[in-house]
């Protein structure tokens, strides 16, 4: 089932500094980000992955994630760029409750790869 952790940052004076390392198993292969979401009731994704992980950052604004595995199910909210939400494989979600300024990062550990997907909420 997804998790959300925390991600190390380093303050100072001078800003913030937000690491993601050894977040997702093996290499990020592919970073997408989603942005100027036209409405708050806007609902994105609505799939899973069977093989794919996705670590999800909220870089700026905020966002809700719903997801269910089919077994558990949780709403999750990313509403600092320190929070990362990972997303494993089986696991089926929707993106909503965008703020207006949400700049959302996608990691991902795959590819593009259509047949990969899964649309049916388990």
């Amino acid at each position: 089932m997804s998790k959300l952790i925390q991600l190390t940052t380093h303050s100072s004076a001078k800003g913030d500094l937000t690491v993601f390392e050894k977040i997702l198993p093996g290499e990020i292969k592919r970073a997408f980000y989603i942005y100027n979401v036209a409405s708050v009731s806007q609902q994105r994704a609505m799939h899973g992955h069977r093989k794919e992980s996705n670590a999800l950052i909220a870089v700026s604004g905020k966002c809700r994630i719903f997801v269910t595995n089919g077994k558990e199910e949780s709403y999750f909210y990313l509403t600092m760029p320190s929070e990362c939400l990972v997303i494993e494989p089986g696991d089926w979600h929707i993106i909503d409750e965008f703020s207006k300024e949400t700049i959302l990062l996608v990691l991902s550990n795959e590819t593009y790869d259509p047949s990969d997907y899964f649309f049916d909420r388990p």
